[in-house]
């Protein structure tokens, strides 16, 4: 009865694998698609690198990758029994890790085993568990970067290069029998330290300051500095071994030592379950969902006013891109809202695709063409698009008013804002809402705690990140704690979820969870009955002022906005009537008559009387001075009025001079003299060459049709099933091309050669080779060089030869393909399997 043979590489580890198995590595490691690997060993030796390797700890959590740090520091390779007792201990500790505890890791355990096996980092079977050379050579302990779990070297590779005296002392001062040979030497110091009794014995004899070092050095970093002339209880554990020297100032822990000191453990705090998360409250989700749909009513009337703010034409773009400090300020003093929160709103506005650069030589920002389109749409559809962005945008407002790498302040709308990893964490932060109960609230604190479990090595130093220092023996080198990007993303999550009405009282909507679970149109269902109906009308009041008691019809609040000014917001939104503001009408075209018909149509209440004689005075004096470009001119028909301007103090600066009875002239522009003269209190208009009044409309700059920004990926997208299932075929295609046996000829130059090189044989053998496979159903093996050079092995099926072409069914591509004889290098045939 045969046995199975187990897998020496991980190439022979992978090619034991079944299809589902292989395109499960590929699902989770989709860095190894591009492009498709030729055959296994190229796979296996892609997902060997280490870029490839370093990507993948980083999407581990936390247990997987101390299973994997267990592995770095066990034997090569370590039976399952070795790994299990790295991560719960020996069981003879001070009571640091509890029974339940070490159920918990033993029921976890192989399931973090099946997750480093299904992404080839670890490989073999339970009895020879290895990792994979890269990942060891990351997770293993050095002196320039200690190991994760804070174990240094073992005895043996400590001990590497030790003069044959020396270790006769420490054999020596241990009470070990002297030995000669150093391999024995170090085998049996490495076996003093593995032994409990007699290690326990041994320190039993340290002095307390000994003890201290050790306690300062048992769970890392391993390394400290010493003195040439170091204090007693540093002498007497060098002197034992306890302590081996890494250079003339550099004294290490040596692994076997610091594990009987931690009981067996690699790590001081295994985590096989991920944090749970705490309730801070619970909700009714009916409040939830009610005050969700406030603060999204808010966010729509936000970005409305943001892009009527910017409707003529925004702020100019700075040279390195983005928005200044001072345009920034100022937009959100004009919303009303703090900076932080100002460049959320315009980010948001900017990924939704509703504001762009208008690309002219004086670059500003203004609303795109998709803005109109975005502003028909229903309110609950317009949050849902904004959501949508929101969700897949990788640009991070919470960055702004940082500082890159190279010290430059980080700006709004600036090209330096891309994070790749804000869509994920914003989705993952989403998740877990999602998973509690609806209406509850989590603890901010313990969502952080579980997204780091998720992902501890996310947005913090990667393996292998050097040392810092720290204190330990006299001195010693530890980790530094890199930015935790993930945790900051999550924060920003937080309050940006709030703001834009995905969350509630810091609890996900019925909203939300419908357009993560359902997409656009089932949220918008959801949100349509909680968003208040728009209206058709205000109250207009004595005092000059209109009260709107709720959100107005979009052609309704356009033309309010351009008749009045915004006086204060809140459940009601109250404009007030100015002279300035009637004249903003006036200019755009409207007549007296058009605006008392429009304020009576939308009006509950009567006009009041003082309205109506402020637009009717406004409209008699609007356009008795008309201004043109000379510079620039003022005309009126009643000489009386241009008098009375020339005699005006105020009018110096204009450097205005009588051209003609009703004629002044000016050196100013047109636009500064009508600024000048409606301060002091006229109604100018402007007018065009033909002596026409122009009207001005309100907001009509738009920018070219853009596309809203692409998203930066974190990695390479993850493949679809149909990818997959191709490239499994290729892959296995490209092994059996590779791997399959070849009949040998000795007696012609039609032997393959070497593994890997093309087989050479000539025209006419090749010919008559594919002919008589065509013949017999043979599968044959050939080497083909494309148009552009390109050399590759295949293994085909010849179907028919004719015209100097073999059709055949390509094993490799996997599908029927036409070849010109004349490419193919040499063909051979494949041998029967036994």
């Amino acid at each position: 009865m045969g046995t199975t043979t187990p897998p020496r590489t991980l190439a022979e580890a992978l090619r034991a694998r079944g299809d589902d198995s292989l395109a499960g590595l590929l699902r989770a490691r989709p860095d190894l698609l591009n492009p498709v690997p030729n055959d296994i060993t190229q796979l296996a030796t892609r997902a060997g690198t280490r870029a490839s390797v370093v990507r993948a700890l980083e999407h581990l959590d936390r247990f997987a990758l101390q299973t994997a740090e267990a592995l770095a520091v066990a034997p090569d390779p370590a039976p399952y029994e070795t790994l299990l007792s790295l991560l719960t201990g020996d069981g003879l500790d001070d009571g640091e890790q509890h029974d339940d505890a070490g159920a918990a890791i033993t029921a976890a355990l192989p399931g973090a085993l099946a997750t480093l096996r299904e992404q080839a980092l670890v490989w073999g079977e339970d009895d020879r568990l290895r990792l994979v050379r890269t990942a060891r050579e990351l997770l293993a302990p050095s002196p320039q970067h200690p190991s994760p779990t804070g174990l240094g070297p073992t005895v043996a590779e400590a001990t590497a290069g030790m003069s044959p005296g020396r270790l006769q002392e420490i054999l020596t001062a241990t009470g070990l029998p002297a030995t000669h040979d150093p391999v024995s030497a170090v085998a049996s110091l490495s076996a003093l330290f593995t032994d409990r009794t007699r290690m326990a014995e041994l320190l039993d004899s340290a002095p307390v300051e000994a003890l201290s070092v050790l306690d300062r050095l048992v769970w890392g970093p391993p390394y400290g500095e010493v003195t040439p002339n170091p204090t007693p209880p540093v002498k007497w554990l060098r002197d034992r071994g306890l302590l081996l020297p890494v250079s003339t100032r550099t004294v290490v822990l040596p692994r076997e030592a610091a594990l009987h000191l931690r009981a067996g453990r690699a790590h001081r705090v295994p985590e096989p379950v991920p944090p749970a998360l705490a309730a801070v409250a619970e909700r009714d989700p009916q409040a939830v969902d009610r005050a969700a749909a406030g603060q999204a009513f808010t966010a729509l009337a936000t970005v409305e006013e943001l892009l009527k703010l910017w409707n003529g034409g925004g702020p100019t773009i700075l040279r390195a891109g983005g928005l200044s400090v001072r345009e920034l300020k100022r937009t959100a003093t004009a919303l009303d809202v703090p900076e932080p929160i100002a460049a959320f709103w315009v980010e948001l506005a900017y990924g939704a695709g509703l504001l762009a650069s208008d690309g002219e030589t004086d670059e500003r920002y203004a609303p795109t063409p998709a803005s109109d389109e975005w502003l028909d749409l229903p309110a609950a559809d317009r949050w849902t698009h904004l959501a949508t962005a929101w969700l897949a945008a990788t640009r991070t407002p919470g960055l702004v008013g940082g500082q890159d790498a190279k010290g430059r302040a980080l700006s709004a709308l600036g090209p330096e804002l891309d994070r790749s990893a804000a869509p994920d964490v914003r989705r993952r932060v989403l998740a877990l809402f999602a998973g509690l109960p609806p209406g509850t609230a989590p603890d901010p604190e313990t969502l952080l705690r579980r997204l780091r479990w998720e992902r501890p090595l996310r947005g913090g130093p990667a393996p292998g990140a050097p040392a810092a220092p720290a204190p330990g023996g006299t001195t010693s080198g530890g980790g530094a704690e890199g930015t935790d990007l993930r945790s900051r993303l999550a924060l920003w999550t937080l309050n940006e979820a709030e703001l834009l009405g995905i969350t509630g009282r810091g609890a996900l909507s019925s909203q939300a969870r419908a357009l993560l679970e359902e997409g656009e149109k089932a949220a918008a269902v959801r949100l349509a009955p909680l968003l208040p109906e728009p209206l058709d009308h205000v109250l207009l009041q004595a005092d000059l002022t209109a009260v709107a008691p709720g959100p107005l019809e979009r052609p309704l609040a356009d033309m309010l906005s351009v008749l009045a000014d915004v006086e204060s917001k809140g459940g009601a939104t109250v404009y007030r009537f100015t002279p300035g503001s009637v004249r903003r009408a006036l200019d755009a075209g409207r007549a007296a008559t058009d605006l008392h018909a429009f304020l009576a149509a939308h009006s509950r209440t009567p006009v009041p009387q003082p309205l109506s004689y402020l637009i009717d005075d406004v409209a008699r004096r609007h356009g008795h001075l008309r201004i043109g470009a000379a510079s620039a001119y003022v005309r009126c028909d009643d000489e009386a009025v241009l008098n009375e301007i020339l005699a005006d103090r105020r009018s110096t600066g204009l450097r205005l001079r009588r051209l003609a009875p009703t004629v002044l002239a000016s050196q100013s522009d047109p636009g500064p003299l009508l600024e000048a003269l409606r301060d002091m209190g006229y109604a100018p208009a402007a007018e065009s060459a033909d002596g026409d009044v122009l009207i001005t409309r309100a907001g009509a700059r738009r920018t070219p049709p853009r596309t809203p920004p692409v998203p930066v990926p974190e990695g390479p997208p993850v493949p679809d099933d149909t990818l997959l299932g191709a490239a499994v075929r290729a892959i296995r295609a490209g092994d059996t091309a590779a791997t399959v046996a070849r009949k040998e000829t000795p007696d012609s130059p039609s032997s393959p050669g070497p593994s890997g090189a093309l087989p050479r044989t000539t025209p006419a053998e090749t010919l008559a080779t594919v002919q008589a496979a065509a013949m017999t159903g043979a599968t044959v093996w050939i080497g083909y060089v494309n148009a552009d050079g390109a050399a590759s092995q295949r293994v085909i099926a010849p179907v028919r030869v004719e015209g100097g072409f073999v059709t055949a069914y390509d094993h490799t591509a996997d599908e029927i393909r036409t070849y010109p004889l004349h490419r193919i290098t040499g063909v051979a045939e494949l041998a029967e399997e036994a």
